[in-house]
């Protein structure tokens, strides 16, 4: 990840949303959505499709107006006072098919101020930097679908932005590219460039994020760091012992269970030490402990429900397809 939680509350916001909201004929799509995301920090948007992640980032870009809050882009008001320091990569991919590769970053790069010619130059050289220079002058109609999506990525980058913004990156990417794009991810947080990108995946988010967003039926339950996110949920503690019983039993907590020669329990909000003590005095034996955070995606379904949890699910499974 790109830094710690202490590091990004330090630093300035490259976006501050407050009580954003955002009705389409009736139906309130995002609902009071606030966001606080530091500059440099890869920041997730992770929630299920229809939950409002791609109404807020183009409310944040300034693409749509919000119809009530607030939002600063890169200490800006106004989102299309800074749009050339911006790279957006849209879920909806597209690009002119009779296009060269090169010329087709170059055009991306043009539409947010970059000189067509130094466009076309760079063009080039991040097609070599990433394995494609060979299909440089090949139309995009004659790339495969993969290799189409990566030189629109390239096109969102070839301009140099502050401000990355992703929406559903991974999406239709094979496991190669989807590491690659992990990797192009860090690289940039690492150089300063803030990174935030919406995802169906929890994976990539808990690898890669910061702080999340988890957005569910248009709000937004829980912001801020994946750790506190999953310090929602008690560490689970698995212990091994040689005795079956003994007076160590009164110690272990009231949510214990015993399957053949182990106990799975939540740690115990005074520690592992007072309970050690107990095991060790009670001569329980004790052959093996170990204590396990909750990962992310248990964090995601006590924050956002069940509901929205198989929701994720689904469209993973429907993406394998």
């Amino acid at each position: 990840m790109a830094g710690n939680a202490g590091d990004a509350q330090a630093r300035p916001l490259a976006i501050e949303a407050r009580g954003l909201v955002k009705r389409f004929d009736g139906f309130t799509a995002v609902d009071g959505v606030d966001l606080s995301v530091p500059e440099g920090a890869i920041y997730g948007i992770l929630g299920p499709n229809g939950a409002g992640k791609t109404t807020t980032l183009r409310m944040l870009l300034g693409i749509i107006d919000p119809d009530e809050g607030v939002r600063r882009v890169l200490g800006h008001d106004r989102p299309h006072e800074v749009a050339h320091t911006i790279g957006y990569l849209p879920e909806e991919r597209g690009l002119y098919p009779a296009m060269k590769a090169y010329e087709a970053i170059a055009f991306l790069g043009a539409l947010r101020g970059l000189p067509l010619a130094e466009g076309r130059r760079r063009g080039r050289e991040l097609l070599e930097e990433h394995g494609l220079g060979y299909a440089a002058d090949r139309q995009i109609r004659q790339l495969s679908k993969g290799m189409a999506q990566q030189v629109q990525l390239l096109g969102t980058l070839v301009h140099e932005p502050r401000l990355v913004v992703f929406d559903e990156p991974f999406s239709g990417l094979d496991a190669l590219n989807q590491g690659k794009l992990e990797r192009m991810i860090r690289a940039l947080a690492a150089k300063g460039t803030t990174v935030i990108f919406s995802t169906h995946v929890i994976a990539h988010a808990e690898r890669l994020c910061d702080a999340v967003a988890i957005i569910a039926g248009g709000k937004v339950p829980f912001a801020g760091p994946v750790d506190v996110a999953r310090d929602r949920i008690r560490p689970q503690v698995r212990l091994e012992t040689r005795a079956s019983d003994g007076p160590w039993r009164a110690a272990l907590p009231a949510d214990a269970r015993h399957e053949g020669s182990f106990w799975y329990f939540s740690l115990p909000e005074s520690g592992i030490e007072p309970l050690l003590r107990a095991l060790i005095e009670g001569e329980a034996g004790i052959l093996s402990l170990s204590i396990e955070r909750a990962g992310l995606h248990d964090a995601f379904v006590a924050i956002a429900g069940e509901a929205a949890a198989r929701a994720l699910e689904e469209e993973k499974e429907e993406a394998r397809r």
